[in-house]
């Protein structure tokens, strides 16, 4: 699933900044000794993702919160649809709920797009997978919402993998200089990928060895060479201007893995509410 740790660390923070010293409105109207119950409904279809997420924020501001999930994560809802009821003291509800909501809303979001690409390439070798472009602090719980919606995580980060990129093979000197020098430094669990925007670069990092090869902004005719010239001595990974309009094509034409930005970066949250019943 995830690591719990780094998640209530995550909503300590966004509470801090919530709630910071009082919720005055909260503190002022509703007595201490109030018990409520809330229903969090789904406003349009998509896939749920955060549920735990969502009781985890309840549940750091009152242990004794009751919270039942009615749906589990990973699960097509309809718009109307009941996601969970929360019981308990109606001030833990209220100054829980826009965090609770943020969180289960984007990571839905994240995992209803998820969702859609990997329909595309369904049944075929290729895989669908995130990439780094997430929101600063989030990552852990973005990342899980890919997974959810049935895609593939990339690197989480910078000390996952040896990725070389235009500028390192530029600032390094070329290619093979890279992969050696990276080569020599690395633990054998680690591996080494390679951007490359061409044909010529392709067959220098097969020659230099690398792991995996990133096929960055390339055209459907040059992707098909290179998985003729790769032959599987490489993973291919397609990079670059990627549209759930390509990915069908991308994925007959053999690739391992496609990259997308947009599953993360520039998703819609999906439409969640919480009411107080």
């Amino acid at each position: 699933m995830y690591n719990q740790l780094m998640v209530e660390e995550i909503i300590k923070k966004g509470l801090i900044e919530d709630i910071n010293y009082t919720d005055i409105t909260t503190d002022l109207l509703i007595e201490e000794d109030s018990i409520s119950e809330a229903v969090m409904t789904a406003k349009e279809s998509g896939v749920v993702a955060g549920l735990k997420v969502a009781e985890t924020v309840f549940k750091l501001l009152d242990g004794q919160i009751d919270f039942q999930a009615l749906k589990s994560d990973g699960d097509q809802v309809a718009q109307g649809e009941d996601l969970s009821l929360v019981k308990g003291k109606t001030r833990t509800i209220l100054k829980g709920e826009r965090l609770a909501l943020n969180l289960i809303q984007r990571m839905s979001g994240i995992a209803t797009k998820s969702r859609e690409y990997a329909e595309l390439v369904k049944g075929t070798k290729t895989r669908i997978t995130d990439t780094r472009k997430t929101t600063p602090g989030l990552r852990i719980l973005e990342k899980y919402a890919v997974r959810v919606g049935g895609c593939h995580n990339h690197r989480f980060n910078l000390s996952d993998a040896v990725m070389i990129k235009d500028n390192h093979i530029e600032a390094v000197g070329g290619i093979t200089k890279a992969i050696e020098k990276a080569r020599l430094a690395i633990p054998h669990t680690v591996k080494i990928e390679v951007e490359v925007e061409s044909l010529v670069q392709l067959k220098e990092a097969l020659a230099a060895k690398a792991d995996i090869i990133m096929l960055d902004n390339m055209d459907l005719e040059l992707m098909k060479k290179a998985v003729e010239i790769t032959r599987g001595r490489a993973i291919l990974e397609a990079s670059g201007k990627i549209t759930k309009e390509r990915i069908k094509d991308i994925a007959a034409i053999g690739v391992d893995v496609i990259s997308v930005g947009a599953l993360t970066h520039s998703v819609r949250a999906m439409d969640i509410s919480l009411n107080i019943i």
